[in-house]
């Protein structure tokens, strides 16, 4: 699973020119799966999310995880997180995982982070042509790969 994480003020998720679902200050994640992940990576993935410092404390200082701050948390599928572009200028898609893997995961993915955070998390809509728009707060954009733990 690969995820790029946007520390927000806002974000919001449209499909069809209606607001689908809306945040305030928090983290938009956008998640990327491939055929290869598993439960592990979704429980570990979750995990540093969640406890991942990215919130400035009263000194101004990133000192503070999600958890503390009690942000909210949108997370939207993103296929194209697995792109390959090592060949042309078409990129390759070969690794993202097909709906009938990937929904199952995302969908445990967001029940994962939810019960971590004790709160509902946001979504769009797997597999929908979306329009994403957000604040991002800082800037502050992390990308984390669970086959590739840095």
């Amino acid at each position: 699973m690969r995820v790029v994480i946007q520390r927000v003020s806002e974000a919001s998720v449209k499909i069809d020119d209606k607001v689908y679902s809306r945040i305030g200050n928090g983290i938009l994640i956008l998640l990327g799966i491939e055929e290869a992940d598993l439960q592990e990576d979704i429980e570990w993935l979750c995990a540093k999310i969640a406890r991942l410092r990215i919130f400035d404390d009263h000194q101004g200082v990133m000192n503070l995880s999600l958890e503390e701050t009690g942000g909210e948390a949108m997370v939207v599928s993103q296929f194209t997180l697995h792109a390959s572009t090592r060949k042309g200028n078409r990129p390759s898609y070969i690794r993202a995982a097909r709906p009938d893997t990937a929904i199952p995961l995302y969908e445990k993915f967001v029940e994962n982070l939810s019960m971590l955070l004790k709160k509902p998390v946001q979504t769009g809509v797997f597999g929908a042509m979306m329009q994403v728009a957000l604040v991002n707060d800082g800037p502050v954009t992390i990308i984390i790969d669970s086959k590739n733990k840095e």
